[in-house]
């Protein structure tokens, strides 16, 4: 064999194997199974686990997913917002260091409602897109932002997009 064919292929193959691990959303059971060279993490958190890229803005996620900021629901202050027709995303009436998300239901919340929460409670994670409830693996469903404490981020933090995007199915 050419010596230097032989270097080539070495090359070749130590440069692909960083790119090899699954896409967002798959199933895993930790960071190596989605992404060897680290910059991906296994949100096991999930049911089966969920490749993820945590921190996300508007433009670092893959273009089969979205960037979905996520609100604790569950923090004592959280209150229905003062503005009933507060636009998700906003501030509405809320505390400046609040924003108006959708709510619930809960069990001790059964009806979806708009909610302050507060701004510092946000998570941002990398999130599948999806057109419908065939898009998801199973036991995922298809789901839009802006309904229970979750917002699809944009590069103008003022407007609200909505995303559909694969999450657990709520039991």
């Amino acid at each position: 064999m050419n010596p230097s064919v032989s270097s080539l292929t070495i090359l070749l193959v130590g440069l692909l194997l960083p790119a090899c691990g699954h896409n967002i959303g798959d199933r895993c059971a930790s960071n190596i199974d989605c992404a060897q060279d680290g910059s991906r993490i296994c949100d096991l958190s999930q049911p089966g686990g969920y490749c993820t890229l945590d921190g996300c803005d508007d433009s670092s996620c893959p273009s089969e997913s979205v960037c979905v900021r996520f609100f604790d629901q569950m923090y004592p202050s959280t209150t229905p917002c003062p503005d009933h027709n507060a636009a998700p995303g906003t501030i509405g009436e809320c505390q400046p260091d609040e924003l108006c998300v959708v709510c619930g239901p809960s069990s001790s919340q059964p009806e979806p409602q708009s909610c302050c929460v507060p701004s510092a409670s946000e998570r941002r994670y990398c999130a599948l897109k999806c057109g419908n409830g065939g898009d998801c693996r199973g036991g995922y469903a298809c789901r839009s932002s802006a309904t229970n404490g979750s917002l699809a981020l944009t590069s103008d933090p003022n407007s609200i997009t909505t995303a559909k995007f694969c999450a657990p199915v709520e039991p």
